[in-house]
């Protein structure tokens, strides 16, 4: 009876191939990853975070607490087995690797089709309507001076502590993520794509240790949770949140999530969430003048007003505080994570963002 249950276990590795086959199909078929996204993949993503919504704190904290506690207990039985059981080595060894690639299949499958076909669909530019093409140094210059420009209108609509550091205007962060949903639902008026119909985001308990890793958010695709490190600077918060909203409505590309955490921002009407976007799209840019010619990216941020450069000094200031290995680590495990799911510039594919705003500017100056 064992040994028939053990072979039927053997069938959970049909979920790996099936999985490689929509990945394959999706790489290689754009209007399948497409469809995919605003068919099936829209039902599940909706069904499955409105269920988990129904939850006011993070399950995926939950559940990697608990499965990092069965993994270690997991691992002291097997131990435990295989010192009292000399004589069965051999089979216990096997059933454990065989639970593990039984459990590593499912978990890929589930992940193909919670996220994984959707870093083939097409991409954001093409179903806007955006122009994305080659900019020159004058467009990009025009683009940070205008928001270097919208950066210092902004900053004089926001709250300040007593360091006149910006402070979110809400009591608590679950405030700010009702907004964030707020302003996902309104902008799909314009932009049918990023669907209404999702829970907000959720802030993350123990911010604190994501903040060591160097991360700022995570969507979870195994629950449909797009959960937000609330520790970092109140400046980057709203963004943060538009941009781990953006992957649960399927757009899984860094470059895009970013853009669209911005265009979110943008057009929210929330002073808090204009300028967190507003400075995200600076950052962008202006880092990507500074690679091109870094006196002229210097001579932009001179503009920037005392509010501004307080906000930016005590950003670095908070991230510093976590450089190490730890963060080094980290930062190697997101660049692989994204070359596998062929973003082939990995960590370096975020600063493709600002070809979005390029676009976008030169959309407006078009329509002024």
């Amino acid at each position: 009876m064992k040994t028939l249950l053990h072979f039927r276990r053997i069938w959970l590795f049909a979920f790996a191939p099936a999985a490689l086959l929509l990945i394959f199909t999706a790489q290689n078929h754009p209007d399948f990853a497409e469809w995919y996204a605003n068919t099936i993949y829209s039902v599940l993503s909706r069904g499955g975070n409105r269920v988990t919504s129904l939850i006011p704190f993070s399950l995926m904290e939950v559940l990697i607490v608990l499965l990092s506690a069965g993994a270690v207990f997991y691992m002291i039985f097997f131990i435990a087995k295989i010192i009292h059981n000399p004589g069965k080595r051999k089979r216990i060894f096997s059933l454990f690797v065989l639970n593990l690639l039984c459990t590593a299949s499912v978990l890929y499958f589930l992940f193909a089709v919670s996220c994984g076909i959707n870093y083939y669909r097409y991409p954001f530019a093409q179903t806007c309507g955006l122009d994305i093409r080659p900019s020159s140094k004058a467009e990009l210059t025009a683009l940070c001076t205008s928001l270097a420009a919208r950066a210092n209108e902004l900053r004089e609509g926001v709250k300040t502590d007593q360091d006149s550091v910006m402070r979110l205007s809400t009591e608590n962060t679950l405030l700010t993520a009702k907004k964030a949903q707020a302003a996902f639902d309104s902008i799909s008026v314009d932009y049918p794509l990023l669907r209404a119909g999702y829970g907000q985001p959720k802030p993350v308990h123990f911010s604190r240790v994501m903040s060591y890793l160097d991360i700022t958010g995570i969507f979870f695709p195994f629950t449909f949770e797009a959960n937000v490190n609330v520790d970092i600077p109140d400046y980057s918060i709203p963004s943060t949140m538009c941009h781990e909203l953006s992957h649960l409505r399927g757009y899984m590309r860094e470059d895009e999530a970013n853009f669209i955490g911005y265009l979110v921002c943008e057009k929210s009407g929330d002073a808090d969430f204009r300028y967190s976007g507003v400075m995200l799209a600076y950052i962008y840019a202006s880092n990507a003048l500074y690679s091109t010619d870094p006196d002229l990216a210097g001579q932009i941020s001179g503009t920037l007003s005392d509010g501004v450069r307080r906000d930016l000094a005590n950003n670095s200031a908070y991230w510093k505080q976590f450089e190490g290995p730890v963060a080094t680590a980290a930062d190697h495990v997101n660049d692989s994570y994204l070359k596998a799911n062929k973003q082939q510039d990995g960590v370096k594919s975020y600063g493709r963002m600002v070809d979005l705003l390029l676009a976008e500017y030169r959309t407006k100056k078009g329509a002024e």
